[in-house]
């Protein structure tokens, strides 16, 4: 034996879990595995396999969706065993490199897209296995590429990420966008965008705003897709509104009206109104529901593209405003609810309207509206 001599690798059967059985070069070369015994390992018929470049498999055979998972993190993590104030190259991609070691893992890397919407438990997504590319989010600086099954997601913000099984994975309105970028099927981007809300996974109005700062509802297939959404957490918002005045023992209201003032213009649209106590209760489902008017029938898409493309999430909301003032200075009580406190909240909101019922006695008699079928 001579100083020439490849040292031999340190035994790695302690590796027993995926992430251990996918390792870097790297985290390879830190157990003691020298390039000379890694290409040893990797040659056809050997005991492992390069999965991605500086990614290895610490078996033959195929991997498993995990092993593929944890794959395609290390390749975009880059992580890298260093002497602690020298930097790495991943470490020059980023603004404001690190100055401890070692680096974690799957710095700044997480599953997203269909990928993260399997681990999310979507039934309208492929399995893991079948999956031909896997999305994982990166900073926009990192100097990787796309490359066999790991597609990179550049992203200018990084969302906290979940984690699942122990993945970082990104948050569903999140990993939506991304797998909609990524889809030209309407009945695809239909089935999870209503998955995402009949599933109880987001609100409507998140998942409308992350499409939106993606730029996707420039897409026509897309926003036939949102008005979808939109009608599906309403109707599911409904359904809880009467499931909370059955089960809670309210009074019957009158059901979707519009209110008005005798021979005046409309007051505006009311999702349940007890006439007898002036009590109001109005949801809050999307970004366009808060418009009192009805306009022509494409207004709702084309009020819906106008703002979102503006922002004007705030005009909206002094809308909303304006219009529970004037109800308000009639002598109506207005309750504002939204889904997710319905969802969350339910004997809580059944509380809040049974109180404004119960308070109507000690109220100035409500000035006289019209109540019409909306």
């Amino acid at each position: 034996m001579n100083h020439n001599t490849p040292l031999s690798p340190r035994p790695l059967q302690h590796l027993d879990d995926c992430r251990q059985r996918v390792l870097s070069a790297a985290q390879l070369k830190a157990h003691g595995v020298n390039s000379t015994a890694l290409n040893e390992q990797c040659r056809p018929g050997g005991s492992w396999q390069q999965l991605l470049p500086g990614v290895f498999l610490l078996h033959p055979g195929r991997p498993t969706a995990d092993e593929r998972l944890h794959a395609v993190l290390l390749y975009a993590g880059r992580p890298q065993t260093r002497t602690a104030g020298v930097p790495t190259q991943a470490d020059r991609d980023e603004p404001h490199p690190p100055q401890t070691a070692p680096q974690a893992p799957y710095a700044n890397a997480m599953i997203t897209g269909l990928a993260a919407l399997a681990l999310h438990r979507f039934v309208s997504v492929p399995p893991l296995l079948s999956l031909d590319r896997i999305d994982v989010m990166v900073p926009r600086t990192r100097r990787l590429r796309s490359t066999g099954f790991a597609r990179l997601v550049r992203s200018h913000g990084m969302p906290a990420p979940q984690r699942i099984a122990g993945v970082p994975v990104a948050p569903v309105p999140r990993a939506l966008a991304d797998a909609v970028a990524q889809l030209a099927d309407a009945g695809a981007v239909r089935r999870l965008l209503t998955e995402a809300v009949r599933g109880g996974h987001c609100e409507p109005a998140v998942v409308v705003r992350e499409l939106n700062q993606a730029r996707l509802l420039t897409r026509p297939y897309v926003i036939d897709a949102v008005d979808s959404l939109l009608a599906e957490g309403r109707a599911i918002a409904e359904d809880r509104l009467y499931e909370m005045v059955r089960e809670y023992g309210l009074p019957d209201p009158l059901w979707n009206v519009d209110l008005r003032l005798p021979g005046g213009p409309s007051l505006g649209g009311i999702d349940a109104y007890w006439p007898d106590q002036a009590v109001a209760v109005e949801l809050d489902t999307s970004p366009g529901s808060r418009r009192s008017g009805t306009g022509g029938p494409h207004a709702p898409r084309q009020g819906l593209r106008v703002e979102l493309q503006e922002e004007s999430d705030d005009l909206e909301w002094s809308e909303y405003a304006r219009k529970r003032e004037h109800l308000e200075r009639l002598g109506i009580t207005v309750v504002h609810i939204t889904p997710r406190k319905l969802r969350e909240s339910l004997e809580q909101q059944a509380t809040v309207v049974r109180t404004a019922l119960m308070a109507s006695d000690d109220r100035e008699p409500a000035a006289y509206v019209r109540v019409l079928p909306r």
